[in-house]
């Protein structure tokens, strides 16, 4: 088995590149979707949260309100790295035991872990992957894209990126890199490009 890290900026195109790969026969395994788990009704998680940010976080139904923790953290980095803190062990934790199960349904199989905050998460990952891909369309293109695609306002989109990664830091992990800066069937083009790399 292998396991390829797939990076990128909010906006870069990463969806599109594993749903891509998924379509080569790659197991996907969405770091995203592990961290609503990490703090599900119910979790450790979720009430570690709840412990550091307060009920304001936490919706009528018992959930997580993402949109109230997300305006706290996008505007506190310090606020924000309490939350990476209780969130990124839970994650990989979470995807080793995803990362078992493919290897024991297909020991050959060629994993993709969809990990947005892979450079932010650097100096707490226990993971060791085969390859780092990264999905680059510069910051710039990438706020445009929340406010023309995603109906963000522009100011909320500007905080957004630069809460993440430089391009410099995230391009400094990459092993591959596939170019998101121009069309969609560019960006298929290239995803496919690299795909034929690290598959064969």
């Amino acid at each position: 088995m292998r396991i390829i890290g797939l990076t990128g900026g909010i906006a870069a195109g990463k969806s599109t590149v594993s749903r891509r790969w998924a379509d080569h026969g790659a197991v996907v395994v969405d770091a995203d979707q592990l961290a609503r788990q990490a703090v599900a009704p119910g979790s450790p998680g979720l009430a570690r949260v709840a412990e550091r940010f307060g009920s304001r976080v936490i919706a009528d139904d018992g959930s997580l309100d993402r949109a109230a923790l997300g305006s706290i953290v996008f505007a506190d980095p310090a606020a924000r790295k309490d939350l990476e803190g209780i969130t990124h062990p839970e994650v990989w934790r979470l995807a080793q035991q995803a990362f078992d199960a493919a290897a024991a349904a297909d020991p050959d199989a060629v994993v993709v872990y969809d990990v947005p905050l892979l450079a932010e998460a650097r100096g707490s990952r226990p993971i060791s992957f085969d390859a780092v891909v990264v999905v680059d369309a510069p910051a710039a293109q990438r706020v445009e894209r929340l406010v023309e695609h995603r109906g963000m306002p522009r100011d909320e989109a500007e905080r957004r990126v630069a809460a993440q990664a430089s391009d410099a830091e995230r391009l400094s992990l990459a092993d591959h890199v596939v170019d998101a800066t121009g069309t969609l069937e560019g960006t298929v083009r290239s995803a496919d490009a690299v795909w034929q790399r690290i598959a064969s």
